[in-house]
């Protein structure tokens, strides 16, 4: 089985995904308006890359639930709306400081929830850090990897940047609101291309074990 993407058909989706860095990790790349259930037949790991048309994604909810439902792993980045087009998940936005790296004395605020991940041996927590745009309220079994305290005007009470959930479907999913493919095909912020060196990587590797497991 296969690692895939979809591609959601801006610049910086087809630099990330088509450019000479990551392309040989896709097993196959789907357009995004094109997605069906029958096209991810072979497919263990599905990556949904930040900043694709949200209404595209809400038109292909039943895929997503579907796939899920077949125990296999779907992995979402942030700025699609999950909330509106997966089960279970809750999202709040925040105001998003976009340069707080000027100020050499900034503490950032992302915590390290779960070091003991397999994804942290991947990569390390340093390249998750860039900015965020909002928290996400894990459902209850969900393992969350990356958090924040709550916010200093009193709109949340924290939430998480990244969360595994085994539990909500027979499958797994990652969610996040980390925006890397935007980032990456934007040239614009390293640790976005860091973060993409690991994960893309380690993502392979986990549609690799599912296959094995399958077989």
């Amino acid at each position: 089985m296969t690692l895939t993407v979809l591609d959601g058909g801006t610049y910086y989706h087809h630099a990330t995904i088509h450019g000479p860095r990551y392309n040989g990790l896709f097993d196959s790349v789907i357009y995004a308006r094109d997605l069906t259930l029958q096209a991810l037949a072979a497919t263990a790991v599905l990556i949904v890359p930040d900043r694709i048309n949200p209404d595209v994604l809400r038109q292909h909810k039943d895929v997503f639930t579907t796939f899920l439902a077949q125990g296999r792993t779907l992995v979402v980045f942030g700025e699609n709306q999950v909330e509106t087009w997966l089960p279970g998940i809750a999202w709040s936005p925040r105001p998003t400081n976009f340069w707080w790296w000027l100020d050499k004395n900034a503490v950032p605020e992302q915590r390290l929830a779960a070091p003991e991940h397999g994804l942290f041996n991947a990569l390390p927590f340093s390249d998750t850090i860039w900015h965020y745009h909002g928290v996400l309220t894990p459902p209850a079994g969900a393992q969350v990897l990356i958090d924040v305290p709550p916010e200093r005007q009193g709109r949340d009470q924290g939430g998480a940047l990244l969360y595994d959930d085994r539990t909500s479907f027979a499958g797994r999913a990652l969610i996040a609101t980390l925006d890397p493919f935007y980032h990456h095909g934007s040239n614009f912020m390293p640790a976005t291309t860091r973060f993409l060196d690991g994960f893309l990587p380690w993502a392979k590797a986990t549609a690799r074990r599912s296959s094995a497991l399958a077989t």
